[in-house]
């Protein structure tokens, strides 16, 4: 059995795909179920505002694809042919990879956000018997090395530097903010955070445009300020003197003919477009009009790859890294392990077997003298097992270290269902 990550995020599709997708799922348990009606044996469903993702354990590649792709069609009522072009699949040490680069916010809208650990908690902890022992080390590790990135990088701190070398930015250009009017573009957490950090600089006016103009109105009241859906745009434009933008859409959102438009109006006033989107949401020729000045992400990422919010970034990645191999090494471990413990619960057995023979066939034998018996016996066993348990556990770092494995229960007629009872677990909701 292997993992198996199947998603569909800010990152890949537009916000409205998103959002049929996340409420096609509706109750979590209901999905989990059918999905482990077909090839695979545990799941678990991380459902976000910014991402819908199925882990699995699954015996085929092709057929858990297959079956994640159809439910998440079948739930949401989007197209298959049109779902499929925005979804994103990792298989084996990739999906590991990025679940440890989610829970770290690696993978996040806003770089670092601790968030995500408790919805992978909750996700976790919802998925009840849907998962078994490969699901239940990958979660459990995936939470550890979220704390772990936290507590020993520097990633917290990159989402702000973000925003504070980006207002650094429009100081160089405009001046001092203080009093300057701003629209904030795209109501979600980086909105939120450049919102917050522009509110700090002591700005004026704070105008918030989103495509659902409820979710610009309640970031703009806790920012004091307004809300207004995409369609007044324009407008908000030929106001404003800094614009941030961070909608999450695939697709670009301000367009080189919106901002013209506004620049023939502002009478010569210079205007600052901060975009923090990934993808981009400002197309890239805005920045040859008249009195603008475009600041997108690579610029900013760039800018920051040397200061100590960039080191914090690869520290994070570098503790990723590490983790993942060491998760695999010991995944490969625990196939084998089952095996291990099997052959010599069997060997237990039978000794115990021949050695109740004995006692029947010898009843006069002393205690003193049975019990040397049992221990050569059992001496003889143990030494005749070490050499195969030892070297099988060695040979699962080779190519072939699971065959080994499965020689061993065919030479020694091992029962499957005790091997499988090896890998029962206790899913912790902690």
């Amino acid at each position: 059995m292997s993992v198996l990550a199947v998603g569909i995020s800010h990152r890949s599709a537009p916000v409205s795909l998103l959002e049929e997708v996340t409420r096609g799922l509706g109750d979590t348990s209901g999905v989990l179920d059918e999905i482990k009606a077909g090839t695979v044996s545990e799941a678990v469903v991380l459902s976000t505002c910014n991402r819908v993702e199925v882990y699995a354990d699954t015996d085929g590649f092709h057929a858990g694809v297959e079956a994640i792709t159809d439910l998440l069609s079948r739930r949401s009522g989007v197209p298959l042919e049109e779902l499929s072009k925005h979804l994103y699949v990792h298989w084996e040490a990739q999906a590991v990879r990025h679940v440890f680069q989610v829970a770290s916010g690696l993978d996040s809208m806003v770089v670092g956000e601790s968030q995500i650990l408790g919805q992978l908690r909750r996700a976790y902890a919802a998925s009840g018997e849907s998962v078994g022992r490969t699901l239940h080390e990958l979660f459990q590790t995936a939470l550890r090395v979220g704390k772990r990135v936290h507590s020993e990088t520097g990633i917290d701190e990159a989402g702000q530097s973000l925003v504070t070398v980006g207002l650094g930015h429009a100081i160089g250009a405009i001046g001092d903010l203080t009093g300057r009017s701003v629209l904030v573009v795209g109501a979600g957490s980086m909105g939120a955070l450049a919102g917050t950090t522009l509110r700090r600089a002591g700005v004026g006016a704070v105008v918030v445009a989103n495509r659902t103009a409820a979710n610009a109105e309640r970031l703009a009241a806790t920012l004091e300020g307004r809300g207004v859906g995409l369609d007044a745009l324009v407008d908000e434009l030929v106001a404003a003197d800094v614009v941030v933008t961070s909608t999450g859409a695939t697709g670009l959102v301000v367009h080189r003919d919106v901002v013209a438009a506004a620049v023939e109006r502002r009478e010569g006033r210079p205007l600052v477009v901060l975009d923090l989107a990934l993808p981009r949401d400002v197309e890239p020729s805005v920045r040859t009009l008249p009195g603008v000045t475009l600041v997108d992400l690579e610029r900013l990422q760039a800018a920051l790859a040397d200061t100590e919010a960039g080191a914090g970034v690869e520290a994070a990645r570098a503790v990723v890294t590490d983790e993942v191999g060491a998760f695999l090494s010991w995944q490969k471990a625990s196939r084998v392990a089952p095996t291990v413990v099997a052959l010599r619960s069997r060997a237990d057995e039978v000794v115990d077997a021949e050695l109740t023979r004995l006692a029947s066939r010898l009843p006069e034998l002393g205690d003193r003298e049975r019990v040397e018996v049992e221990q050569s016996i059992r001496r003889v066993v143990q030494t005749l097992l070490h050499t195969p348990t030892v070297r099988v556990k060695e040979l699962t770092e080779s190519p072939v270290g699971l065959s080994y494995a499965d020689a061993l229960r065919e030479l020694f007629g091992l029962d499957p269902a005790a091997v499988e009872a090896v890998t029962s677990v206790t899913v912790d909701e902690s």
